[in-house]
């Protein structure tokens, strides 16, 4: 009896003994995974702060993008700007006198009527040569000013962007069909802007 007690009680230490060593496994098991786990969250703020800066990064170069753009729009813009104004500048410059030769074309124009008269009128006496000369003079100096007179328009094809048809007369041969056959009053070109159409008559 004394032995079977003594295998007994040997066995049930034996058995305690296991559940202990099941116990003390568990809980190291439990320290490594809780360990493991507080390595983790150590590490994760890391990688928020490793995102974070990559996001910076990326919003600063994004931004200095932008900047480089809008510098190169304001840049164009000015450009324009200023190649528009000296455009401007020269026109204005160009054309300045412009209302003061518009009323000075008139007398061109009686200039010219008496020098047709004249040629006409062989009276002695006649003082064309004098007359001429200062009608050369007057458009010497309007020619210097950036006039000039639209010429040889007589069998050329009408241009309404120059010329100003009157009327339309029967022409009096077939390439004068659609083209002018006489001009009325001439046209003056102050540069190249039109400053008095031509009257012209077309042939049909």
């Amino acid at each position: 009896m004394a032995e079977e007690k003594e295998k007994i009680k040997d066995s049930s230490n034996g058995e305690e003994e296991k559940v202990m060593d099941k116990v003390e496994a568990q809980k190291n098991a439990s320290s490594d995974e809780s360990l493991d786990s507080t390595q983790g969250k150590k590490e994760s703020p890391d990688q928020e702060n490793s995102g974070e800066s990559l996001s910076k990064e990326d919003q600063l170069m994004a931004d200095n993008q932008e900047l480089k753009e809008k510098h190169l729009r304001l840049y164009s813009e000015f450009e324009n700007y200023r190649r528009r104004t000296a455009k401007e500048r020269l026109e204005l410059i160009s054309t300045a006198s412009e209302e003061l030769i518009k009323d000075l074309l008139p007398i061109l124009d009686d200039f010219e009527r008496a020098f047709k008269a004249s040629n006409e009128d062989k009276t002695e006496g006649n003082p064309d040569e004098g007359v001429r000369l200062i009608y050369n003079k007057m458009v010497k100096i309007l020619g210097s000013k950036g006039l000039k007179p639209m010429e040889g328009l007589i069998g050329k094809p009408f241009d309404a962007e120059t010329q100003e048809a009157i009327t339309q007369i029967p022409a009096p041969n077939d390439e004068l069909k659609g083209k002018i056959v006489d001009v009325v009053e001439k046209g003056y070109l102050l540069g190249e802007k039109v400053i008095r159409y031509a009257k012209v008559v077309i042939g049909k």
